[in-house]
């Protein structure tokens, strides 16, 4: 069993976000000791390291919430999971290509920058006129 304090380490999360995960009913069967603290059991901490992934992928917390009872549905709703994860790592994929796309841009202007500090290209703009 693990206390908040030893959950938040884990992860590198602030116990105010634990707290607010507990609150929303995100980490279902969480129990409380005996002095009435959150107490976190194995099962609760491979849910966290899912949830924590799926917010991650950038799922907002209602999906993460409609995924979650999905999962407590059982086996009946495995389509509906995956669905909704296909679509979440669609997502993923497009933002990866958008990542490339900025990443060739840049790369396109060090290449420019380099030419025209080498002398080997003319330095041109499209925000100022140059002096000729």
């Amino acid at each position: 069993m693990y206390t908040m304090k030893q959950v938040c380490n884990q992860f590198g999360i602030s116990y105010e976000t634990l707290r607010f995960y507990c609150n929303e009913g995100l980490i279902p069967s969480v129990i409380r000791d005996k002095n009435n603290y959150r107490v976190f059991d194995e099962k609760n901490i491979n849910w966290l390291k899912s949830l924590l992934c799926l917010k991650k992928c950038g799922m907002s917390i209602k999906d993460i919430k409609r995924y979650l009872h999905l999962c407590i549905e059982g086996p009946s709703s495995i389509p509906e999971r995956k669905q909704m994860l296909e679509i979440q790592k669609n997502i993923l994929l497009e933002r990866i290509n958008e990542t490339y796309e900025c990443i060739n841009f840049i790369d396109g202007k060090q290449e420019f920058y380099n030419g025209v500090l080498n002398g080997d290209i003319k330095y041109t703009s499209n925000l100022i006129d140059i002096d000729e």
